[in-house]
């Protein structure tokens, strides 16, 4: 490798890495912003303390919740209904998204009907499956599992189509097997648009059942901020709202940062 392409690499590097850190102010000056403007709203009265509580109010009932272990049951059942209805979507939408990606005619019928399905809103859904499944986790997993799937399945299609037909013929030419032609050349081709629908198909998963627990069930984060809510104890309701965005915003860090790693390997 020559000098030249070294240095042209390492200022790729460092400009990569200074996007980064100004992208990491950015968000935290516009949290900060948030929270600040959050406590002028309260302190002044603008609104009710009744119906949006301090910021310290509500830290201090989340720190209560976390440190005593009151928010660990609600979130072991949600996450367990994540834990079956991510895996679902991530196979039926990855399997779905492959076979139709084989073809043209496959492309081009069936993904314009999957793209206007995932356009209605999906959230109309789940009195059928809260009348099909009852309001236990059944319904939830099932409701995550179906919002979690369109994402991971039109990305997959999306990825698999897109693939450069003459590496598919490079490959061919010099007799490689189906299989060797799959993991070999159209994998790593389409994985960065797939990992991209797997994250928003994961996330979308657990926000629905998150939406879910809100709206029928009778455990889990979701049903907590919602029987607070019903309680008129609203410290303990955006407690527990902030409880689910730290967990959200982890999830999509961990999500993230293995799209990033994957799409380098």
């Amino acid at each position: 490798m020559s000098a030249g392409a070294s240095a042209g690499q390492a200022l790729t590097a460092r400009l990569t890495a200074a996007q980064r850190r100004v992208s990491a102010l950015i968000k935290l000056g516009a949290l900060a912003t948030l929270i600040a403007l959050w406590h002028v709203v309260t302190v002044t009265e603008i609104v009710s303390p009744f119906f949006l509580p301090k910021p310290e109010d509500v830290m201090r009932n989340f720190i209560r919740i976390v440190s005593s272990g009151q928010a660990w049951p609600d979130l072991k059942v949600t996450l367990f209904e994540f834990a079956l209805a991510g895996p679902i979507a991530l196979a039926a939408g990855g399997l779905i998204g492959f076979l139709i990606s084989l073809t043209r005619y496959g492309v081009r019928v069936f993904e314009p009907i999957i793209s206007s399905i995932y356009a209605v809103p999906i959230i109309i859904f789940y009195p059928i499956s809260v009348m099909a499944l009852g309001i236990g986790p059944e319904s939830k997993i099932a409701h995550g599992a179906l919002f979690g799937f369109f994402p991971i399945c039109l990305n997959t299609v999306q990825g698999f189509a897109r693939v450069d037909p003459l590496l598919i013929r490079l490959a061919h030419s010099t007799g490689a097997s189906r299989r060797q032609l799959f993991w070999r050349i159209m994998l790593p081709a389409a994985a960065p648009t797939i990992l991209s629908g797997v994250r928003l198909g994961l996330m979308l998963c657990f926000l629905a059942i998150i939406g879910g627990e809100t709206i029928a069930s009778l455990e889990g984060i979701g049903h907590r901020v919602v029987w607070y809510a019903e309680g008129m104890q609203t410290g303990n309701m955006f407690a527990y709202i902030v409880f689910v965005v730290a967990v959200a915003v982890a999830m999509n860090w961990a999500l993230s940062l293995l799209e990033f790693r994957k799409g380098r390997s």
